[in-house]
């Protein structure tokens, strides 16, 4: 079994249907997928911030058991452990959404296994999840990538937090989820979950970029991340480009190698009524 953990509402949706779609497709093996996904509604911060309804999580599940009828899903609303831990901290205003913090929460969740791939909605595998997921953890907390520009700018070991190899049981063994929900607590950060994690980290296997390239796309590419990127033509400029948006892929970025992936999402939203 291959435990994945999202964390998002409604409005990255379309990141977790094309992300699982990566991983189904771009996997060999039939050895079934268990996804996870922490939802919460927050309708005191933002109107906009609303749980998984329903429907989107009935078409996530019918459209993972095509691939393999043993693929499950449990959607855990967590909604008041994210108020009982997070409300009115600091770091409510973080830099993406209150939704980057909940995968903090993790510990306190119960039947999350000891190993799970925690993913940013904004991520696509281009090759086998086995790669990533089959790396040793033992004695670590988690095993990450480094962060593209973090690792220039802040530190040459800075992580970045969208591709997290957890391994639950030493997090729980170390209380790093603890310790990191209690930096939240304390004071605002400039990148809120992920340097509250980093700085409650003890012991992190650290991963070559293919395994997190929030920039490039290279043939050993093994997951590419959709993160806000830095371009210099036609002037300096930032743009936050997401798989789900098909026409900027194109584009912008002139990929063509995810056209099988993001052509059945596209498939499947018309068919559900959703485009």
């Amino acid at each position: 079994m291959v435990n994945v953990l999202f964390c998002g509402n409604s409005g990255v949706f379309d990141g977790f249907l094309t992300c699982a779609l990566s991983l189904m497709k771009r996997t060999e093996s039939k050895e079934p997928f268990a996804f996870y996904i922490f939802t919460m509604s927050l309708p005191r911060l933002s109107e906009r911030y609303t749980a998984l309804t329903d429907d989107e999580i009935a078409l996530f599940e019918s459209v993972i058991k095509r691939y393999n009828p043993e693929n499950t899903v449990k959607v855990t609303d967590v909604s008041d452990l994210y108020e009982q831990e997070f409300a009115y901290c600091p770091n409510e205003g973080a830099y993406c959404s209150p939704y980057t913090l909940i995968r903090l929460l993790a510990d306190l969740v119960d039947g999350i296994p000891d190993k799970v791939l925690y993913l940013d909605a904004d991520v696509l595998f281009n090759r086998d999840v086995h790669l990533l997921y089959d790396i040793d953890v033992t004695g670590y907390e988690y095993a990450a990538a480094r962060d593209h520009y973090g690792k220039y700018l802040i530190n040459p070991h800075y992580i970045n937090a969208g591709v997290l190899l957890f391994n639950i049981a030493e997090m729980k063994k170390r209380n790093t989820f603890l310790k990191a929900r209690n930096e939240l607590r304390k004071k605002k950060l400039t990148f809120a979950d992920q340097s509250a994690l980093i700085r409650s980290t003890t012991k992190k296997l650290l991963l070559p970029q293919r395994y997190n390239d929030q920039k490039f796309l290279h043939k050993h590419t093994i997951v590419r991340h959709f993160s806000k990127r830095l371009f210099w033509l036609p002037y300096p400029h930032t743009e936050n480009i997401k798989q789900w948006q098909v026409e900027k892929v194109h584009k912008i970025f002139h990929y063509h190698q995810f056209d099988d992936i993001l052509n059945e999402y596209q498939e499947i939203k018309a068919q559900a009524g959703l485009q």
